[in-house]
Parts: structure tokens; C-alpha cells; sequence
């Protein structure tokens, strides 16, 4: 502000010699104080609210989200650059840990500036919201008593975004839809009850599935074991009348397949495609499906699913095709190379990453065979960012290689403290920022490259 002073000073000094105005002289001085008064007032604005106005100081563009289970297309994949190429042996430096989410082994979405989990709070199977800076409690929404199991206790799955709201399935079978601002409930029901399901031995793990106007999830009852509700209200659209079977572990996701939209699913007893528009049964495939837990997220790519299951059961690899409005599924291979428990598969450049049992194997999506194996950091799940998998050991090692299919090649791990159960919620990379849940503990990763 002197300088602008100082220059308001020098414009507008007199510029005659004293003792020779005269009274045109001072008219015209006057008239022209007045316009450089004018001038340097404009200018000192301008000069004010320029730094506001330059790209460099305006607002910054809006970090990237994770809305739901696996990501924005629940493929696993995170689309992001500029990240550490190589981990110190402490680990990436943390931004912030909290350690009050209770129990529970769902994974995290992210919206704006807010972090949506599932945990327990005072007894009750509990949606958090958390500040995505510094992962402070903003509000907690209880769905009803926590269950128990002997694998752990709590929720299971993972809330699902959707503008305004947030989508939520509790182990005990209720499912809300609440304002993701306060969580206050917008609907809620109990799919279990109201579609007569019986919950899976482990409870039920499953993600809402948010498709267009309606919300996909699997109760497992007679004639209903997919059913699509409307998603603003929570009444119910279709149940599949043909299809009965049991829910199993697994999240649906959708495709496109020649024109006609399918809903994909993994049930207690097959790989299952049903038409969105009304949930008709498309195809039923019982091969890989095991008899104890099927559990990972299908994989739609190139009018082809890959189902895997463990147990000694293995996966498969079906060809689709549109006919008449219906779907048709065919074998291409079955195969034993990849059976993958629970800690996902990701498919990219035409190979397929996940655990083999408890070994980190590396796939060819067309033909199920083999490329490489790595005992790596032991059975546990997987993530996928900037050239790199985030892996996460169920024995609390954290581990980052290359996502290669020339080999497995490690650039960093480090562990994290045992929280008395296996870690098996799955890693997140969202925004430069790598995300660990362990049973009531969230620890938040800086891995931005600098």
C-alpha cells in the first residue's frame, strides 16, 4: 500500500512553479487532479483484486472421488498420475490416523471433501462421515444392533454415493438412504424381512448398487434373490422371479452388453446376468461357484465376465451375446490358475491381477493361464494406481509393485499394527492419498510424488 502511496503522491503533486499560476492554469490543474485521482483510485482496486483473479490464486480444482466399492466404475482402478514411484522402508509419510470406528472389515468411499465408512458406535452397526482432511467424526448414523460372527463382528460393506444422498447396507440386513450432509434418513427397510432372505454364515458384505433410478442389492429370497428398488424412495421395481438363490458375498455391477443393460452378479450358487430393465434371468453359470463363500466382484470387459471363486473352485471366463433383447453366456475356459478368496481381482492390458489362494498371481484374461506368482505380502487384497498395486497382506503388510506382467517387482512395504483381526478391508488411492482401514482404525497415506 506505500508504494501505491507513493505513486498516488507523485501523480497528482503540482507540477507548476510556484508563484507563476494563474487562475486558467489552476482550472486546468484542478480538472486534472481530479481525473488522476480517478485513475490511481482505479488502478489501486485493480492492483487490489488481481491476486484474486489470477489463475495461480483461484480455486483449485476439485480433488478426485471414490463414490463406492472398488471406485467410480468398481473395477478397482484408480486413475491417477504423479505418484510415488518407491516407498521408504517407515512407509509413506501419514497425514492423519484415527482409531474410533469400531469394528468392521468394509472398505471406504469418498465424496468432495467427505469420507463415508461403516463401523460400530455404542453397540449399533454404524455409517460414519468423516472429514476428508484430517478424518474428524462429522456425524454417525446408527442402523441397528451389530451382529457377531466368529470371523469378526460388524459391517461388511462399503456405502455407495449418489449426489446428495448415500446408500448403506448393514450386516443385520438393513438398508438406508441418507442425506449425506447430516445423515438423517431419508428411507430405509430390512431386505432380509422384507424379501425373505436368510443372511449368508458371514454375514452379508455386499455394496448397494446405484443404477440410473434404481438400487440394486441381493437379499437372496425366493424369487428375489437380486431385486431393484427405486432409489428415492426405496419401493420396490423388480425382483427376479426366476432366480432364487441364496446371496452369496459378492457386489453386483452393470454392463452394456450390445445394447442391452445387464445387472451382473455372483450368488451362493452361480455367475448370474439379469436384464436391468425388469431383472428377467439371462444366464446362470454354477461352475465356479463354490458351496462355502463366493465373494469377488465380476469382471464385464469386451462383451466377456470372469467370475473366481476359492475353495478349490477356480474361475471362468464367459462370452456374452445380445440376442432378441436377452443375453446369452457361453464358455470360453475354466480354469484353475486363479482362485481368488476375497481380496478382489483387477483387470488390466488384457491381464488379470489378484490372489491365487494366498499367492499374488498374474493372469491372461483370454486364455486363464498363468503368467507369473509371488508369495508377495501373503493372502490379502489389492488396489490399482499410476503403474502400481497397493497391496495389502491380511497379516497387517502393506506392500506396492510394479503391475507388470513380466514379473513381480517390489518398490516398498512396511506393517501396521495387528488390530486383533485379519486386515481384510481393501486399500483405497484416491488424490494422491492411499487409505488403510483395520477394524476401527483409518490411517491416511500421502504417496503425491514431490
Amino acid at each position: 500500500m506505500k508504494s501505491e502511496m507513493t505513486t498516488f503522491e507523485m501523480m497528482t503533486r503540482e507540477t507548476s512553479t510556484p508563484g507563476t499560476a494563474t487562475p486558467k492554469r489552476d482550472a486546468l490543474s484542478a480538472k486534472s487532479r481530479a481525473l488522476i485521482v480517478k485513475i490511481a483510485l482505479s488502478l489501486s482496486l485493480l492492483l487490489a483484486v488481481a491476486p484474486a483473479l489470477t489463475p495461480a490464486n483461484g480455486p483449485s480444482a476439485p480433488e478426485a472421488d471414490w463414490p463406492q466399492w472398488q471406485g467410480p466404475d468398481r473395477t478397482g482402478i484408480a486413475k491417477e498420475s504423479g505418484l510415488l514411484k518407491a516407498w521408504p522402508s517407515t512407509g509413506p509419510p501419514v497425514v492423519w490416523a484415527i482409531s474410533d470406528l469400531g469394528e468392521g472389515y468394509g472398505s471406504i468411499s469418498i465424496k468432495g471433501d467427505r469420507i463415508f465408512v461403516q463401523g460400530v458406535k455404542a453397540g449399533d452397526t454404524s455409517v460414519f462421515c468423516l472429514n476428508r482432511a484430517d478424518g474428524k467424526t462429522i456425524w454417525v448414523t446408527p442402523l441397528g444392533k451389530r451382529l457377531g460372527q466368529d470371523k469378526g463382528p460388524g459391517p461388511r460393506g462399503t456405502p455407495t454415493t449418489d449426489g446428495d444422498r448415500l446408500y448403506a447396507l448393514a450386516e443385520n440386513g438393513e438398508l438406508a438412504c441418507l442425506k449425506a450432509a447430516d445423515g438423517s434418513v431419508i428411507w430405509r427397510r430390512n431386505i432380509l424381512k422384507d424379501f425373505h432372505g436368510q443372511n449368508p454364515r458371514w454375514l452379508i458384505s455386499e455394496s448397494p448398487l446405484v443404477d440410473g433410478d434404481h438400487l440394486i442389492v441381493t437379499p437372496g429370497g425366493d424369487g428375489a434373490s437380486i431385486v431393484a428398488l427405486e432409489k428415492m424412495t426405496g419401493k420396490t421395481v423388480w425382483t427376479t422371479k426366476e432366480l432364487s438363490d441364496e446371496a452369496a458375498y459378492s457386489s453386483c455391477v452393470t454392463a452394456d452388453i450390445q445394447g442391452v443393460h445387464t445387472i451382473v452378479g455372483f450368488t451362493s450358487r452361480a455367475g448370474v446376468g439379469v436384464r436391468a430393465s425388469d431383472g428377467k434371468l439371462m444366464w446362470r453359470y454354477q461352475q465356479v461357484a463354490n458351496n462355502t463363500a463366493n465373494i469377488t466382484t465380476p469382471i464385464v470387459h469386451d462383451d466377456k465376465v470372469f467370475y473366481t471363486s476359492d475353495y478349490g473352485t477356480g474361475c471362468a471366463l464367459l462370452g456374452l451375446k445380445a440376442q432378441a433383447g436377452e443375453v446369452k453366456a457361453n464358455e470360453i475356459y475354466f480354469s484353475k490358475d486363479m482362485m481368488n478368496h476375497h481380496g478382489g481381482v483387477i483387470l488390466l492390458d488384457g491381464y488379470l491381477y489378484g490372489f491365487h489362494n494366498s499367492v499374488l498371481s498374474c493372469i491372461d484374461f483370454a486364455t486363464g493361464k498363468t503368467v507369473w506368482r509371488d508369495h508377495s505380502v501373503g493372502k490379502g487384497s489389492l488396489t490399482y494406481a499410476d503403474g502400481h498395486l497397493y497391496l495389502l497382506g491380511e497379516n497387517n503388510v502393506v506392500g506396492l509393485a510394479d503391475a507388470s506382467s513380466t514379473g513381480y517387482h517390489e518398490s516398498g512395504r512396511f506393517s501396521i499394527t495387528d488390530q486383533g483381526w485379519p486386515s481384510w478391508a481393501h486399500p483405497v488411492v484416491c488424490a494422491g492419498k492411499f487409505y488403510i482401514r483395520n477394524q476401527g482404525t483409518l490411517t491416511c497415506y500421502d504417496v503425491k510424488s514431490r
